[in-house]
């Protein structure tokens, strides 16, 4: 397919059109001033042929018909044929008498040759002709010379006819061959092929020539359009001339340097924001810690708390976890916009995996697990429970039990599909639910998840090679498709370290959480407070967003 591609390319490129286009106006001129030259030439040869014979033809006639009597005999004509025949151009003769005009009283059929021209290879059309007289008005000869030309055993010939002596008397035909003047108009047709032949060959030389030299400016232009769009912004043109190509190169230039510009201003930005981001996550983490502890303390006492105040402690407990999440989700998305994520790979049974996930959050009973045993991949088991965990909780959120979850290979590798029985996801909303803090409704634009859980998920996804698309399944309902190669390829180690000062990955657990369970939160269910809710069977996934 590729090289397919490749040859298509070649095939619509610039130079090919230059030189086709000089190569077909060639043709064209040259093959009109070849056919406007070998038919007027043509014409010249095969006019100058025929009247050479005719004039001779004619000429003899009448020399020789000042000696035939007014009733010739069939020997008068013999020897008026024969001496008619004797000349210089090689044409043959007949010559033909009514039985009214024969001395004899018989008609007289003469040939110089028969064995070259006889009177049945005369044209039907042509004697009719000949015998018709002309309508001249009391002027001129009553008959006249007539011609045509026909083409006897693949060879062209010339016919004439004409009455000798006038009304009542003998009636004359010539034969004579036009085979060298064919000769000759085929070597001219030759040399006229030849010539366009060459005038193309030409032209295609020039087109070359010229379009090397307007084309090898387009293409540096295009070779450092190229390398700009590789991100090598540094790129840049010598400017040669003053023509219009060095004009657009002075353009590049300039439009390189302002695009390098605002692309080093925006990296700036963008790191500023990104080390913004990832210190307040970093920071925000130890007073959350104590809050989410202390909030653990009041939920555990809100039995003996006054039924006036049990409400507001049960909102400061939910809001805690719902910023606790939030905290954890953007340190997740500060590693991934960082490149700082790194995979633990490890031998994962997928379906196991599956009802790991499913288990560890109380949705048995909610989900149907369609997987055969033994699809084994190396994975990250925790990132993959992260994905799991979104894609399941998003659809037993947002479309209810029961929640289709399906293992089967795919595309060589391994795909997970997740259906649910809802409305399904509105078409305006598709291609944007991976993307983070996405409302699909401006009317609720606050839900219970951060709206980073599918966007964790891709993002989970990509960095082991595999992708998660989204669709409407046709009888209704969304289906969410993970797919995940068997094999994961982990990133070398970055030297030094990372945004987080060590906490890229959760390695270092925050006082109050599990080992390990740092980026738990992209899945919203890791962690003690995280834990007691899928106790209490609460959805852990968050992706209200994706709705």
């Amino acid at each position: 397919m590729r090289g397919r591609l490749r040859a298509l390319l070649r095939l619509t490129s610039l130079r090919l059109r230059l030189v086709t286009v000089f190569a077909l106006v060639a043709l064209v001129a040259a093959v009109s001033v070849s056919g406007i030259a070998y038919w007027l030439n043509r014409d010249a040869v095969l006019t100058r042929a025929q009247t050479s014979a005719l004039r001779d033809f004619g000429k003899a006639l009448g020399d020789q018909a000042s000696a035939l009597p007014d009733a010739p005999t069939c020997d008068d004509l013999h020897g008026m044929a024969a001496a008619v025949s004797n000349n210089t151009l090689g044409y043959q003769v007949v010559l033909v008498t009514t039985p009214q005009d024969a001395g004899d009283g018989r008609q007289c059929t003469a040939e110089s040759d028969p064995g070259a021209f006889r009177l049945d290879m005369v044209p039907g059309a042509l004697v009719e002709a000949v015998r018709k007289p002309r309508a001249t008005g009391g002027e001129g000869a009553d008959y006249h010379m007539y011609w045509q030309r026909i083409t006897f055993k693949g060879d062209p010939y010339l016919v004439g006819g004409t009455r000798v002596t006038g009304d009542g008397g003998p009636t004359g035909y010539l034969l004579t061959s036009l085979a060298a003047e064919r000769d000759d108009l085929n070597s001219l047709a030759w040399s006229l092929g030849i010539a366009t032949a060459l005038a193309v060959i030409g032209s295609v030389l020039l087109a070359q020539a010229a379009a090397t030299m307007v084309l090898r400016p387009v293409q540096r232009l295009s070779d450092a359009a190229q390398r700009l769009s590789e991100g090598h912004l540094h790129t840049r043109l010598e400017v040669r001339g003053a023509d219009e190509l060095a004009r657009l190169t002075r353009t590049f230039n300039r439009a390189a340097e302002s695009l390098e510009g605002r692309v080093q201003d925006l990296s700036a930005r963008e790191a500023a924001s990104r080390r913004f981001v990832a210190d307040m996550s970093h920071e925000l983490r130890t007073p959350m810690t104590a809050i989410t502890a202390m909030t653990e303390v009041l939920e555990d006492e809100v039995d003996n708390l006054d039924p006036m105040i049990a409400p507001a402690v049960q909102l400061v407990v939910s809001e805690t976890r719902r910023l606790n999440d939030l905290v954890e989700n953007l340190m997740e998305v500060t590693r991934f916009d960082a490149g700082t994520a790194r995979m633990v790979l490890d031998d994962v049974d997928i379906a196991d995996q599956v009802t790991a996930c499913v288990d560890a959050r109380a949705w048995l009973d909610a989900v149907h697990l369609d997987a055969d045993r033994g699809i084994i991949a190396r994975l990250d088991p925790r990132r993959l429970d992260v994905i799991l965990a979104n894609l399941i909780g998003n659809a037993l959120k947002h479309g209810g039990s029961p929640v289709r979850v399906s293992v089967h290979e795919e595309r060589g590798g391994i795909a997970v599909e997740v259906a649910d029985h809802g409305p399904g996801i509105p078409e305006e909303v598709l291609p944007h639910v991976f993307d983070r803090f996405y409302k699909a409704s401006a009317s609720r634009p606050r839900s219970d998840g951060s709206g980073l859980g599918l966007s964790i998920a891709l993002e989970n996804a990509h960095l082991h090679g595999g992708d998660i698309s989204a669709r409407n399944a046709p009888g209704g309902g969304a289906v969410f498709t993970l797919w995940l190669p068997h094999q994961a390829e982990p990133e070398e180690e970055p030297e030094g370290e990372d945004c987080q000062g060590g906490d890229a990955e959760g390695g270092g657990a925050a006082p109050g959480r599990e080992p390990g369970a740092g980026a738990g939160g992209a899945g919203g269910d890791a962690g003690p407070p995280l834990a007691r809710r899928a106790r209490e069977g609460a959805p852990a996934g968050d992706g209200e967003e994706a709705r």
